[in-house]
């Protein structure tokens, strides 16, 4: 008993291979942006310190492809009485860092430390 075999050529058109730089295949435009860990351990020491002396209570993290916020709110439930914002790499010529406060920017700079050194200023009595 013979077995016949029946092939049937097909073409493929075989595309050469591209090369890629891995830069721009992990990194599209679409990405989120985050705050690093190093950041995030320089924010929360100082957001521990705080909660240590009772100032502030709770703290909220969001990202989008924009920007990355750490919020701090002295109240639960409450406005963020902060705003701590990372914005995508170069698009603001100020600095990538900000601090908004009810919605007013107080601080904008382009290193985190530069922004954070806010919260070292001792505050000044200006009227009785």
């Amino acid at each position: 008993m013979d077995i016949l075999l029946i092939i049937e050529l097909v073409s493929f058109k075989i595309k050469m291979p591209q090369i890629v730089k891995i830069k721009d295949f992990t990194r599209n435009s679409n990405s989120a942006v985050y705050f690093t860990k190093p950041e995030l351990n320089q924010l929360l020491s100082y957001y521990s310190q705080r909660v240590i002396s009772g100032e502030w209570k709770d703290y909220a993290i969001d990202h989008n492809n924009r920007m990355s916020s750490f919020s701090i709110y002295r109240d639960t439930g409450a406005l963020p009485l902060f705003t701590i914002s990372k914005y995508a790499k170069g698009t603001h010529q100020q600095g990538d860092y900000a601090i908004n406060t009810r919605g007013n920017m107080i601080k904008r700079g382009k290193h985190l430390t530069d922004v954070l050194s806010i919260f070292n200023q001792r505050l000044k009595l200006v009227s009785r």
